[in-house]
């Protein structure tokens, strides 16, 4: 059964946020990490997973991408603080 994740990562001083989804999250988070590819996550020096879900499904994870792309900050900032209220890199080992 494959696994579908919507993450949320930001930068070293929480100014930003990046919603993301992939089939692999370790590997798209240390490529995020490494500053493999050229623009937003790299410009804005987005390196720290703060939130992710899983879903069944490639679609259903879309969806959900956008609807948190689609939602004010504050409601990122409230699903981000209910699972990690200290912000705490969730892949730090990368």
């Amino acid at each position: 059964m494959n696994a579908y994740y919507v993450y949320i990562m930001t930068n070293k001083y929480h100014t930003v946020l990046y919603i993301g989804v992939t089939n692999d999250l370790e590997r798209r988070v240390a490529e995020h990490k490494a500053g493999m590819h050229e623009g937003f996550t790299k410009r804005y020096s987005v390196n720290k997973l703060v939130y992710f879900e899983t879903s069944p499904s490639i679609t259903a994870a879309i969806e959900r991408e956008k609807q948190l792309k689609g939602g004010s900050r504050l409601k990122k900032l409230v699903l981000i603080n209910e699972q990690n209220p200290t912000w705490q890199d969730l892949m730090a080992k990368y």
